[in-house]
């Protein structure tokens, strides 16, 4: 009997063998992530998603994309949920929508769900990602989500094939420089050599361009910095290396069935509609005017004064208090670009493109406002207002909130000791995601029962 393969979308997928039925990273929202939208385009038939019944959910780990409640509610309670996460705080956050058995994932273990066998591999960052080694009926199925593979771990792959279908993350997203483009201008786009190494020494019969399906507003322009790899350029990088092997792109809602020996189209998902032309690919365009921070805060719906209120005195008086406890010893005083003393430059924009400057006075895990100064701005951040207050009230994540940082030239002694900063080390950045998880879903939450 043949499996039936569908793609929901992004790294989302449905698996039915016989009577057996499990969902992959499942999302059923569009946009997802605050501001990632479907690509293709398509319309979810919620109403017909939650009278459905799956054996399992297997979630390869906690990212919004991956793991998300708004998804996650649709679903009946009883269905199992199975995913891989080091916190055990996300199961918790699973269980408290009411689900009734939610378990973690364990890495070299195997789920047996009917005719299903779902195996749980390392990925490169083990604290965080997982990869699925998928069997039935004899075929043999490596998802790799969106993760990198390491070496030894793509040994023991080898081992493991023959491989009937690999599902493959497509895109190189640049998700670090579009935060300082400035910074990053004619960069070469090249076409990862480990990916391509990786997958000619597994030698699948089908690998699936995977994850990514996605863009962002239709104003963005992160719609075409973001994404520099097209499904056209990912099939001829494939083929060049492997001539016998099929390259096959699933859009949201397309289904194969599947068997050892070919693969034909089936009845696609009746619960995910296509809205308009599906035959659509990214378009990169490194030479595109890049709008200021200016202009982007002003495509971005306002925040009220309250919310506003919010957002200033989160800099004025809190981000020093959650500044100073980033630094638990004192011997990280002295470490990194903030080692010595810094002028910290804040620029906050309005939904008219209006500009508010906070100044800041660094060194180590000390930070000080300062009203007025004669000293050279060293760093500087810039970020919508309204996506400021979302971070901090709904776990908006960083890729989404269209931040600026050292976009600018600064006097050459300053350009110099940048020249070994991390981009990570920005002030801000660190007070709202180091040691933060699970803020999206935990806004979920307030959003789910909010609405109850």
């Amino acid at each position: 009997m043949a499996l039936k393969i569908s793609r929901i979308l992004h790294a989302g997928y449905s698996f039915e063998c016989e009577r057996t039925h499990i969902l992959f990273d499942p999302i059923f929202e569009t946009p997802f992530s605050r501001n990632c939208f479907a690509f293709p385009n398509v319309v979810f038939d919620t109403a017909q998603i939650r009278e459905l019944k799956f054996d399992a959910v297997f979630i390869s780990h906690y990212h919004d994309d991956h793991c998300s409640l708004e998804s996650l509610a649709f679903l009946n309670r009883e269905t199992p949920i199975y995913i891989f996460c080091v916190h055990n705080e996300m199961l918790e956050i699973i269980r408290s929508l009411g689900f009734l058995n939610v378990m973690s994932l364990q890495l070299n273990e195997t789920v047996e769900t009917g005719s299903i066998r779902v195996t749980t591999l390392p990925a490169l960052d083990v604290d965080v990602d997982s990869i699925f080694h998928i069997q039935t009926d004899g075929l043999n199925i490596l998802n790799v989500v969106d993760s990198w593979i390491d070496h030894d771990t793509v040994s023991k792959l080898k081992q493991r094939g023959p491989w009937d279908m690999i599902l493959w993350p497509f895109q190189t997203m640049r998700e670090i420089e579009v935060l300082s483009p400035s910074r990053f201008k004619n960069q070469p786009i090249e076409f990862p050599f480990e990916w391509l190494e990786q997958i000619q020494s597994l030698n699948p019969k089908i690998v699936v361009p995977s994850s990514c399906q996605f863009i962002h507003e239709s104003w963005s322009w992160y719609n075409h910095a973001f994404f520099p790899i097209t499904y056209r350029r990912f099939e001829n990088e494939i083929k060049a290396i492997l001539p016998q092997t099929q390259v096959l792109r699933l859009n949201p809602g397309v289904s194969i069935a599947l068997d050892k020996h070919s693969f034909h189209m089936s009845s696609r998902l009746g619960w995910v509609k296509p809205i308009g032309n599906q035959d659509v690919d990214y378009e990169y365009h490194p030479e595109a005017v890049i709008p200021t921070t200016a202009q982007i805060a002003t495509q971005i719906a306002p925040i009220n004064k309250a919310e506003n209120d919010r957002v200033f005195t989160y800099c004025m008086d809190e981000l020093p208090n959650v500044y100073a406890q980033l630094y638990p010893h004192d011997h990280d005083y002295d470490v990194g670009y903030f080692g010595q003393p810094r002028l910290w430059g804040l620029n906050l924009y309005d939904h008219l493109g209006h500009v508010r400057t906070l100044d800041y006075k660094i060194q180590g895990r000390r930070i000080t406002r300062i009203a007025a100064h004669t000293d050279k701005t060293a760093w500087l951040t810039e970020v919508p207002v309204a996506k400021l207050y979302a971070a901090l009230e709904w776990g908006e994540s960083l890729t989404s909130m269209y931040m600026r940082i050292n976009d600018i030239q600064f006097e050459p002694d300053c350009e110099t000791d940048l020249a070994d900063a991390d981009v990570f080390e920005d002030p801000l950045v660190r007070c709202l995601f180091n040691g933060v998880f699970g803020a999206y879903q935990k806004a979920q939450l307030k959003r789910i029962f909010g609405k109850a």
